[in-house]
């Protein structure tokens, strides 16, 4: 999530100060501008975020061998990346060295991994499980990590079976396994992955809307602290410290103007000015769980236009929200949204609303399913999306109104409440 720019912003932190010439968290000695007390005034919510437990993460992969089993896989693997830390715990950075986890659909889960690497791989495992058991097998640097990958296949008799793999594993690495596992059939392990992923927990549902809660505490901190006349990067820089002072580190992206007629903005310098819109985009997360909020509003007053525009995007929000329920396609939830869009008189179709109306969230920022024209999955409890409709009127503005869905037994909700206007973005 964070980018290059952003890490070294971040990194200015404990160096003593921002690029924007904002105080350091840990700066008491500089005399540096004192921090808008909106922000002051943030406390650490980190204590109220409880990890996912061993015994959680050993259910999930019984319930990814069921689903192997429901779908003819003798095995999934899954290298770095969310999934690895979805069912094993491992966080890992990816690289150009494999380093992969092969869980069969009956018996013990083996390890690829880099030989230099195989202490801080037991590291990991030792959080969840028992890592002087665990099957780890080492390739050296001279040494071939498909030949150990193809030779732990055989060893539990699956070298001639269906190994389905993560959706994010790189093509070298599946180009090579193939060739040292001739015999292997490969095919896509999603209806595992996703199957398991999609239907969220009591507890991420609560670690979720903990991040939801943060990050709008972020953003409303954020927003009594604009002034006109700050830049873009300045304010990003604000909403940084404000999630660091929260306890979760993360960051946001920040339009305004014309800008925010793109869904994704500009690089463009900007700066804020009293009357135009500004956006925020992006979320944070919370021992592993995403949000994602957009929040659209203006310094001051809004004109009459783009009061108007923002009342059919609340609309369309709410229209989703209420289409939104367990059996119910996903494509139902974005073509209701853009009918009140386009019956408004933004329309047709793609036209002002160019993109989805939401995406699945968890783990990954964007994850399974899409809320999209097409999508005939029938939505279940406990499925999250975001929910986002917006108009974008190139050359003028755009409006954007974001919160994240958790689909219930009988409906759908938000984790946040809606935005009740420009001019007021947060509410009382």
């Amino acid at each position: 999530m964070t980018t290059r720019r952003r890490f070294l912003q971040l990194g200015s932190v404990t160096a003593g100060t921002f690029v924007t010439g904002l105080p350091a968290l840990a700066d008491v000695d500089r005399k540096c501008p004192p921090l808008p007390p909106a922000i002051a005034g943030l406390k650490s919510m980190k204590d109220q975020a409880k990890p996912i437990t061993a015994k959680e993460r050993i259910a999930r992969q019984e319930q990814a061998r069921r689903l192997m089993n429901a779908n003819n896989l003798d095995a999934i693997l899954v290298a770095d990346g969310t999934s690895l830390d979805y069912f094993i715990g491992i966080r890992w950075w990816g690289s150009e060295r494999l380093f992969a986890v092969v869980l069969p659909a009956s018996g013990a889960a083996f390890y690829v991994c880099p030989a230099f690497e195989e202490d801080r791989a037991r590291e990991q495992i030792a959080k969840f499980g028992d890592a002087k058991q665990a099957d780890v097998r080492v390739w050296q640097e001279d040494e071939s990590p498909y030949e150990k990958l193809a030779q732990g296949l055989k060893d539990r008799g699956i070298s001639t079976g269906t190994l389905g793999l993560e959706e994010t594993v790189r093509f070298v690495f599946a180009d090579e396994i193939g060739k040292a596992g001739s015999q292997v059939k490969l095919v896509s392990a999603t209806p595992v992955t996703s199957g398991c992923r999609m239907i969220k927990s009591d507890h991420e549902i609560a670690l979720m809307r903990l991040a939801n809660k943060v990050t709008l505490i972020a953003y409303e901190a954020v927003y009594k602290s604009l002034k006109p006349g700050m830049t873009q990067n300045q304010i990003e820089d604000l909403i940084a410290i404000a999630y660091s002072r929260l306890g979760f580190p993360s960051e946001a992206d920040v339009q305004t103007g014309e800008a925010t007629a793109s869904p994704h903005g500009s690089d463009k310098p900007q700066v804020i000015r009293e009357g135009a819109i500004i956006m925020i985009d992006d979320g944070c997360k919370v021992e592993g769980y995403n949000s994602d909020i957009t929040r659209t509003f203006v310094l001051g007053k809004a004109s009459d236009k783009m009061k108007q525009v923002f009342e059919i995007v609340h609309r369309a929000q709410s229209a989703a929200l209420k289409t939104a329920r367990p059996g119910g396609e996903c494509q139902a939830v974005d073509a209701a949204a853009r009918k009140v869009i386009t019956d408004a008189g933004y329309g047709p179709d793609y036209k002002f609303f160019p993109h989805r109306v939401g995406h699945g969230i968890g783990m990954d920022m964007h994850e399974w399913s899409y809320l999209v024209r097409g999508n005939t999955l029938p939505m279940k409890a406990n499925m999250t999306f975001s929910d986002e409709p917006g108009i974008y009127i190139r050359g003028e503005f755009g409006i954007r109104l974001e919160d994240d869905m958790h689909i219930t037994e009988n409906g759908a909700e938000l984790f946040t409440p809606q935005s009740p206007s420009l001019e007021n973005p947060f509410g009382a």
